[in-house]
């Protein structure tokens, strides 16, 4: 016959091995987790706290989602005459546009990367008329990346291989300074800043429609002042006149 001690021994719980045997259980199921297969993407583990401390906080990109777009660069600009010397006056005579007064011979350059939109090679001015398609004389135009149309005019010649279509760096020689079309034989270059207008020869658009003097003054000191709101906002309210005058 048992003692009653004997019998308190026998039937004590088996707690404390059962707790002893989780922690290597648990092991062993982590150790059997199956490799991802191939091309396959793991979620990434969750955070756990600890006591008495937040969980970090963490973002994540999502699988599969598109990388940010780049950071497009601002058009770089430079003023349109090369020349240690030059002279212009803010104001013009009935239309908004500039006279950069330069000698002769002096390189017109593209104000900024784009694409060369007109291009009159031939001086057809007379003074018998018709006065305003050709007071110009010989001419280039440049869309800029920007959507701007850069305009000079009274050339004295064109770079070769500037012609409608090519694309053009800023800096780059588009001809030379001169007195052709209706410069009253004064050497200089006469500029303007217009919206692209198309449809129809828009030459009372082209030669200027905002003021470029600040603009200009921007560039001469090496700053890249855009005139880009200014034509938009003047586009938005005139639109393309279809005549000289309506505008």
């Amino acid at each position: 016959m048992s003692s009653p001690l004997s019998d308190r021994r026998r039937v004590r719980p088996a707690y404390p091995v059962l707790l002893l045997l989780a922690p290597a259980l648990l092991a062993g199921c982590a150790s059997e987790r199956p490799a991802p297969p191939p091309g396959a993407v793991w979620d990434a583990p969750s955070v756990t706290a600890t006591a008495g401390q937040p969980v970090p906080s963490t973002t994540l990109p999502a699988v599969g989602s598109a990388s940010p777009a780049p950071t497009r660069e601002p058009a770089r600009r430079v003023f349109p005459v090369r020349a240690a010397k030059v002279a212009y006056h803010p104001t013009h005579a009935t239309y908004p546009g500039t006279d950069i007064f330069a000698d002769c011979g002096e390189p017109v350059v593209a104000v900024t990367d784009g694409t060369i939109l007109e291009v009159s090679r031939v001086d057809r001015f007379d003074r018998r008329g018709p006065r305003g398609p050709h007071n110009g004389g010989l001419s280039v135009s440049l869309l800029g990346d920007d959507g701007v149309r850069y305009y000079g005019s009274h050339l004295s010649a064109i770079s070769a291989g500037v012609d409608a279509g090519v694309r053009v760096r800023a800096g780059q020689q588009l001809g030379t300074v001169g007195r052709t079309g209706n410069a009253n034989n004064v050497c200089h270059l006469h500029f303007g800043l217009s919206p692209k207008c198309t449809g129809h020869d828009d030459w009372w658009i082209r030669r200027g429609v905002v003021w470029p003097a600040r603009y200009l003054d921007s560039w001469r000191a090496g700053g890249n002042r855009s005139p880009v709101a200014e034509v938009t906002a003047w586009e938005r309210e005139h639109g393309c006149p279809e005549a000289p005058g309506s505008n």
